[in-house]
């Protein structure tokens, strides 16, 4: 028997030999404390070791690096860039025609928000439930951002007016960039949103407000009824113009702000109820 003790004892080294390379294969063993196993990367400096089910590890065979390749929300719904409108040739004028136009009208407010006028034109549209758009320019926005911000709490539209009511023709590009982006920007920071909609100062457009604007992802909105309440006319005179223009889809132009708008409140507190009483609805347009 004393012949055999090589034998076993050769055996027994094979043995062992055999367990220690599958262990040391299937990471039963381990070099020492943050030290490399096996040639993987965990525990190596400014290396971060992979967490238990971490896409990097796989139980069958040597750590998949590709992971650090994948962004971190690889596996969250892609959301498609917001499309910006196309760039128009005109503004738009009206509503567009449809089942749900009716005899829908929108009321629009343009130069502010003054603190002179607007809260009394603001208290009158709340008074009937109506919701109106307002063409704000930067300079008036910046001074008065609580009115600002009552505006789009109350459920109003703002749209961008430029910054300091210029005629745009006149303006080089970057000017203009500068008028209309600054707009954006403080309507942006004021109400958490910026304006989908753009106006041209005394309704002078070019192809360089149109391509801005649709930029700044704003459509360019005009108006169908003209008040010319700017040129103060007395109440009476901005009453029957805008009755006699009402009309399925119409924009009527007022103004709130740029001179003395007190007619342009009490027209408004004249026109509005009539409107409604004649069975018109005060509508907003869609986006």
């Amino acid at each position: 028997m004393k012949n055999d003790e090589p034998t076993v004892g050769r055996r027994v080294l094979l043995r062992t030999a055999v367990f220690l390379g599958i262990a040391a294969a299937s990471g039963l063993l381990s070099a020492g404390e943050g030290g490399p196993q096996g040639g993987s990367t965990a525990g190596a400096p400014g290396t971060p070791a992979p967490a238990p089910g971490a896409p990097g590890l796989r139980p069958e065979g040597p750590p998949d690096k590709s992971y650090r390749l994948r962004p971190m929300t690889a596996e969250a719904p892609a959301r498609p860039p917001a499309a910006k409108p196309a760039v128009r040739t005109r503004p738009i004028l009206e509503l567009p025609a449809g089942p749900d136009t009716g005899n829908a009208m929108v009321l629009t407010f343009d130069d502010g928000p003054d603190p002179r006028y607007t809260p009394a034109i603001l208290d009158t549209l709340a008074r009937y439930g109506v919701r109106a758009m307002f063409f704000v320019c930067g300079e008036m926005a910046t001074e008065n951002r609580a009115l600002l911000r009552r505006i789009a709490a109350e459920g109003h539209v703002i749209g961008n007016h430029t910054w300091t009511h210029p005629l745009i023709p006149s303006l080089s590009r970057s000017a203009l960039e500068a008028e209309i982006g600054r707009t954006s920007e403080v309507v942006h920071q004021v109400t958490g949103q910026a304006p989908l909609w753009f106006r041209a100062p005394y309704g002078a457009w070019n192809r360089a407000a149109f391509e801005i604007g649709a930029d700044l992802n704003m459509e360019p909105f005009a108006w169908t009824v003209d008040t010319l309440d700017w040129k103060e006319p007395g109440s009476t005179t901005i009453v029957s113009r805008v009755l006699a223009g009402a009309g399925p889809g119409v924009v009527v132009l007022n103004h709130d702000a740029g001179g003395n708008r007190s007619q342009t409140v009490r027209a408004l507190e004249a026109y509005l109820p009539q409107l409604l009483g004649r069975g018109y609805r005060m509508t907003l347009p869609a986006r």
